[in-house]
């Protein structure tokens, strides 16, 4: 396969450039340094402006952030009788002079504000930094979610999929890009270098990210995949660095084991659909062999949920976690258990607005994938433990039935699962409701994934 990097490498290169750090000159309040922005001056001047300005945000501790993000929400808001004057006179005569009026008047300046800050050199990562810090502060003062919704407009523009890199990580990337794979990894911590290198560097290897032509330093998201012979059920073989390293010819499945956003600033838009669709291309054109696209993916929230279903009698998950809390391996019992109580918290666990309660499962569910299988002890780690007494799912990308399940969860949030992940769901409902008969039934249903 042709390397994937060429094109990031380029545009890496035509935007790479180093600026000479830049001081606040002026003691003027950020306030009017922001209006003066605002004013139209010449290139020069505004560009001047705006790095000033990056550079006392820069320069502020939380509580002069948290009062800039304030400033922004309260005196940089748009005008709500503007709106109504613009909105009624575009009611009058639908003419395009009106509508520009009243596309103007219900923009907040502060939306304008970042647009001409980003003028700046290296702004756009400044920027998405700062909503980074707007996020800590909206949980208490939600009156500043206004000002995200500004962010979120403007970087989900900025951060479409068509002005996107993707490139493939190999052990030939530069050390400092590699440095950032190892601190952005959210689901299996990469523990040093060795580890680093026998994720990537091995022919059965494959890490990919996406890069944006303004951050070429800065991962967005990247996926680690394992080319292996069937459809895995354990993180730990996947993981080992002492493991048989296997020709990809002889592989019939590509396991997406790790999905790693790395900008929190950039929470809420949305790469990994396209992030793995576009991979999975790739892998089908490299290794036209492989039968299976699936992941080994976490279960977060499915230990809180048996906790919950203890605390209100449920004596199976009570001794889950009983014996979860003792850090024994679970008995054949209790892995058939797990995995039947895993299956129902994927299938029939919902949230408000019937969406399943995982959001893994939402997210894979949404691309249109299925649920394909559920494992115990699957992930013994502190965290694989701590969020799912070790439980792992396989989500399957079937490439003849994605576009379906896609548009069955989206109009009507049906969740896409393999007739055995439905009897496991289906025996443990039946092991709560109906415990007389549970036996027999469960017998029946419990079937192998398929």
């Amino acid at each position: 396969m042709a390397r994937t990097g060429f094109l990031g490498d380029l545009l890496a290169q035509l935007v790479d450039r180093q600026f000479i750090p830049f001081r606040p000159a002026s003691d003027k309040p950020i306030e009017d340094l922001c209006r003066a922005l605002l004013s139209g001056r010449g290139e020069v001047s505004a560009m001047r402006l705006a790095r000033e300005i990056l550079a006392r945000y820069d320069g502020m501790d939380a509580a002069g952030r948290r009062a800039f993000f304030q400033l922004l929400a309260e005196r940089f808001d748009l005008d709500p009788a503007a709106v109504a004057e613009a909105s009624a006179a575009y009611a009058e005569a639908r003419d395009a002079d009106r509508l520009s009026r009243l596309v103007r008047a219900a923009e907040p300046a502060r939306q304008e504000l970042f647009r001409r800050l980003n003028h700046a050199p290296g702004a756009t990562a400044d920027l998405v930094r700062m909503r980074r810090d707007l996020l800590d502060f909206v949980s208490e003062e939600p009156a500043l979610s206004r000002v995200d919704l500004d962010f979120t407009h403007l970087f989900a523009s900025w951060f479409n999929r068509g002005f996107l890199v993707l490139r493939q990580i190999t052990w030939d990337t530069p050390a400092r890009l590699l440095e950032k794979i190892i601190e952005y990894e959210a689901v299996h911590e990469i523990g040093d270098w060795r580890a680093l290198r026998a994720r990537i560097d091995p022919p059965d290897r494959r890490c990919f990210a996406f890069f944006h032509p303004a951050m070429p330093d800065e991962p967005l998201i990247f996926v680690e995949v394992a080319l292996v012979r069937k459809v895995p059920g354990s993180v730990h073989a996947l993981l080992d660095p002492e493991r048989s390293i296997l020709d990809p010819a002889a592989a019939d499945t590509a396991t997406f084991y790790s999905i790693s956003n790395c900008q929190e600033g950039l929470r809420g838009i949305s790469f990994g659909n396209s992030l793995i669709k576009q991979v999975v291309e790739l892998l089908r054109s490299e290794f036209p062999h492989l039968r299976h696209f699936v992941t080994l993916s976490p279960i977060p929230g499915f230990a809180r949920w048996l906790s919950r279903r203890a605390e209100a009698g449920d004596a199976v998950p009570a001794a889950l976690l009983k014996t979860a809390a003792t850090g024994k391996n679970l008995g054949d019992a209790e892995v058939l258990s797990l995995r039947r109580l895993a299956a129902y918290f994927l299938v029939e666990a919902k949230r408000e607005g019937g969406r399943p309660l995982d959001p893994v499962a939402r997210f894979h569910l949404g691309n249109g994938a299925q649920v394909y299988d559920v494992h115990a002890n699957a992930d013994r780690s502190p965290r694989g433990l701590k969020q799912a007494l070790g439980a792992m799912v396989n989500y399957d990308y079937a490439l003849d039935a994605v576009e379906q399940n896609h548009e069955d969860y989206a109009q009507r949030g049906t969740v896409a699962a393999t007739r055995g992940v439905r009897a496991l769901a289906r025996a443990a409902e039946i092991a709560q409701s109906e415990p007389a008969t549970a036996r027999k039934e469960i017998a029946r249903h419990d079937k192998p994934a398929a």
